[in-house]
């Protein structure tokens, strides 16, 4: 079943995050992981969320669990940090239907 992460992201510093959205895509790659959503227009529709939304599909929860904890990931989620604040939440989706 996929899994996907998906982040509310405030950046604060649009430089370094450039070099982290660099680092973490080949990351992200090698987790079998792929954009869905990566910081296009929103529109805020209901409540207050922050202005870039990032949506990455993982082939299953443990996948996507194995690239958030995961050392590989761990300096580009320091450098993320260093320059932005986020809400990030790794949720199950449907398997596909028949």
């Amino acid at each position: 079943m996929p899994a996907y992460l998906i982040a509310h992201i405030t950046v604060h510093d649009p430089a370094v995050f450039a070099q982290y959205r660099d680092q973490v895509t080949p990351i992200i790659e090698r987790h079998g992981g792929r954009y869905i959503a990566r910081g296009g227009a929103t529109e805020i529709v209901e409540g207050s969320v922050a202005p870039r939304l990032v949506v990455v599909e993982f082939p299953d929860m443990a996948t996507a669990r194995a690239f958030y904890h995961g050392a590989e990931y761990a300096p580009a989620m320091a450098l993320r940090k260093s320059c932005s604040t986020a809400d990030i939440v790794i949720g199950e989706g449907l398997l596909p239907s028949l």
